[in-house]
């Protein structure tokens, strides 16, 4: 490989064109840059420059070297500053997490992003397995989730508390226990472990989720409550899935008496050393979660 700092006092030699002047710029010695320059002809095996007393040329060799040459030194010259660079409005982010956050948080990062064209949001879907696994293998930079991750590679901090909600179609005004037997459950990833915690708390004579007779099922977060809404069976879901559906009318969610709600978890990667738009990224969904 050629070294790099024989190369730029080449191209300095070359752009000033006077051994002195490049001395002067690169605050050497005039005999450090020849030696530099024969050094580089050593390496390459050719000669650059043909030298007439204190006046020089480029030969074929060293204007083809200064040409590429020109371009690598301008380049490593900004290494450092596009190094440094961490803009918060600049960059991807990658986020991770169960559908119910995204349907609740997902519309407000694309308005950031509006605001901010450079800064791009890739938003993917997953359950909370799925969501702690990005996380670890580098595959998203900022995960959310329901549970706390079991993952040693992975840290979490709870930033949030989500309401689950008994839903039923519109037409149910009591959820009593014999109400909800004979409309049936509507399923989905989440269904049992909600069912069992919002259930369990309110009504005694609930076990599983299973014994209910099983309507329907949908791992579509934005479809669950579509049969619901056609009367066919009830669900327990979390609060931003059914504010997120788009006809309200048809469906109606019921405070219990002992209300449930799960905790929503920020999750990185262990010792991650997070850049400013990712703080930006977080920032903005701590204000909307």
């Amino acid at each position: 490989m050629i070294n790099t700092t024989w190369l730029r006092s080449f191209c300095t030699l070359v752009e000033t064109g006077h051994f002195t002047r490049t001395a002067e710029r690169l605050h050497m010695t005039q005999s450090g840059v020849s030696q530099h320059v024969r050094k580089l002809e050593d390496q390459t095996g050719v000669a650059l420059l043909l030298r007439e007393g204190k006046q020089f040329s480029l030969t074929d060799a060293g204007e083809r070297l200064y040409a590429e040459g020109r371009t690598l030194i301008q380049a490593l010259s900004s290494l450092d500053q596009r190094i440094a660079e961490d803009p918060p409005y600049k960059g991807l982010v990658r986020l991770t997490s169960p559908g119910s956050i995204g349907l609740k948080l997902y519309p407000h990062l694309l308005e950031l992003q509006s605001k901010h064209p450079e800064l791009v949001i890739d938003y993917r879907f997953a359950p909370n397995t799925d969501v702690e696994n990005a996380i670890a293998d580098y595959k998203s930079d900022i995960g959310f989730m329901t549970s706390a991750p079991t993952l040693e590679k992975v840290s979490c901090q709870a930033i949030a508390h989500e309401p689950l909600l008994l839903v039923t179609p519109a037409n149910v005004s009591e959820p009593s226990w014999d109400a909800l037997t004979q409309l049936g459950f509507i399923d989905h990833p989440d269904g049992a472990h909600h069912a069992n915690m919002l259930l369990s708390a309110n009504f005694p004579q609930f076990q599983h989720s299973n014994l209910f007779k099983r309507n329907g099922f949908s791992n579509q977060i934005g479809l669950i409550l579509e049969p619901v809404s056609m009367g066919l069976g009830f669900t327990v879901l979390p609060a931003h899935a059914v504010e997120a559906f788009n006809r309200p009318q048809t469906i109606k969610s019921h405070q219990l008496t002992k209300p449930v709600s799960e905790t929503l978890y920020l999750v990185v990667r262990r010792e991650q050393s997070l850049q400013s738009r990712m703080h930006t990224v977080i920032a903005e969904a701590r204000k909307r979660l």
